[in-house]
C-alpha cells in the first residue's frame, strides 16, 4: 500500500510540474496572448512547489479502484476534481470571477485541458510505479 500511496503522490507531483511548465510556457511563448488569456505566472520556486504538492495530494484519488484498466481515461476523469476546485473556488477567491473568466473567456478550457494532461501524466506514472511495479522487489 505504501508503494501505491507513494506512486500516486509522486505521479501527481510530476503531473503538477508538467502542468505548471505548460501554463508558464504558454505565457512566455505568446500562446496566452494569441488566445486572449491574461494568466501568465512567473516560474518561481514557491509557485511551483505549491502546485506540485497540491498536484500530489489531488492524485491520491488514483488509490480509488475505479477505471483501473483505462489509465489515460482515469487520469483525465480524476483531473476534473482539481479543475472544479480551481474554477469554482480558487480563481473566484483570487478576484477573477466564477470560472476565472477575469483571466479571459478561454480560461475554463485552458484549466480543464491542462489539468487533463496533468491527470494523464499522473495516472501513467502511477500505473508504471505502483501497478506494474507490484511484481518487483
Amino acid at each position: 500500500m505504501i508503494r501505491k500511496i507513494s506512486a500516486a503522490f509522486t505521479g501527481g507531483a510530476i503531473g503538477g510540474f508538467v502542468d505548471s511548465f505548460n501554463i508558464w510556457a504558454m505565457g512566455k511563448s505568446g500562446i496566452s496572448d494569441l488566445i486572449a488569456l491574461s494568466m501568465k505566472p512567473d516560474f518561481s520556486a514557491p509557485w511551483l512547489y505549491q502546485r506540485m504538492v497540491w498536484g500530489g495530494i489531488w492524485m491520491l484519488l488514483l488509490l480509488l479502484p475505479l477505471w483501473e484498466k483505462r489509465v489515460m481515461l482515469r487520469g483525465a476523469l480524476f483531473s476534473l476534481v482539481p479543475s472544479a476546485m480551481m474554477l469554482f473556488m480558487v480563481l473566484p477567491s483570487m478576484g477573477q470571477g466564477m470560472l476565472g473568466l477575469g483571466f479571459g473567456t478561454v480560461t475554463p478550457l485552458v484549466v480543464v485541458g491542462l489539468n487533463m494532461i496533468y491527470g494523464m501524466v499522473a495516472s501513467a506514472w502511477y500505473q508504471a510505479a505502483a501497478v506494474r511495479g507490484e511484481g518487483a522487489t
